[in-house]
């Protein structure tokens, strides 16, 4: 099969943990760059993953990048585990633990009764730290500048909300959500509907509309993926290039 990124492909990415969303976007393109010699590759994702989260990453190259914004209305599944007995300001790992809940009263029906609440349609407040933009600064600045700022409630649809693992304090689970849906803020009230505390401690996506993670090419996958591609372009220089091992 061709490929032809400057008029326009359609990657799957399975982000590793710590990587931005940016972070993929930009190491694709110094691939392109280093293997393809195409210098400035026009590319954007389909949908943030934070940080801390792993998983399927939609990215589009040339003019594919025009059907991004159909690709994020799609539905998603989420797998993760979220801590009880803990909250965080980020409702994350990022930040440190801001409160300890005693655990001991909670029970597993509970647990399981407190994900019917978050089914269908609801109403959800993002996180302080996101990063949604108000006034033209994302929330997350405000956050760390230590600055109170109004968030709004958005909608959002849960078509499931399943815990698979109950370990206490760790909780499994598996979500099918709308665009916007915020996993974070759902651990995060999930706590509170316990008249206790959750913070989410992983999460990965699975599914982004029909496309899967298993479809997906890890880093290392996608690095051999463009050198493969550059010796078929180039075969007569491809030895000379850098190592594509290489962390960018």
């Amino acid at each position: 099969m061709d490929y032809n990124f400057e008029t326009g492909e359609v990657l799957l990415i399975d982000k590793p943990i710590g990587w931005t969303s940016f972070d993929v976007v930009n190491h694709l393109r110094v691939l392109a760059r280093k293997h393809l010699r195409i210098q400035r590759l026009k590319a954007g994702h389909a949908g943030t993953l934070d940080p801390l989260a792993t998983g399927l990453l939609i990215v589009c190259t040339g003019k594919m990048t025009k059907q991004i914004q159909l690709f994020q209305d799609q539905d998603k599944t989420y797998t993760g585990t979220l801590k009880l007995g803990q909250t965080t300001p980020s409702y994350d790992l990022e930040t440190e633990v801001d409160a300890v809940f005693d655990i001991a009263s909670v029970t597993e029906e509970d647990m399981h009764k407190a994900t019917y609440l978050f089914k269908g349609e609801i109403s959800q407040l993002p996180p302080r730290y996101s990063a949604i933009k108000i006034d033209g600064k994302r929330a997350f600045d405000y956050a760390r500048s230590k600055q109170e700022v109004a968030l709004v409630p958005r909608k959002v649809t849960i078509t499931r909300f399943e815990l698979t693992r109950i370990e206490k304090p760790e909780v499994d689970f598996i979500v099918e959500c709308t665009k916007g849906t915020y996993i974070r803020s759902l651990a995060h009230d999930f706590g509170k509907a316990l008249n206790n505390g959750a913070c989410l401690t992983a999460l990965r996506r699975t599914r982004i509309g029909s496309f899967d993670v298993a479809q997906a090419k890890t880093i290392d996958e996608l690095r051999q993926f463009f050198q493969e591609e550059g010796k078929k372009r180039f075969p007569e220089n491809e030895g000379h290039n850098q190592n594509p091992n290489k962390q960018v």
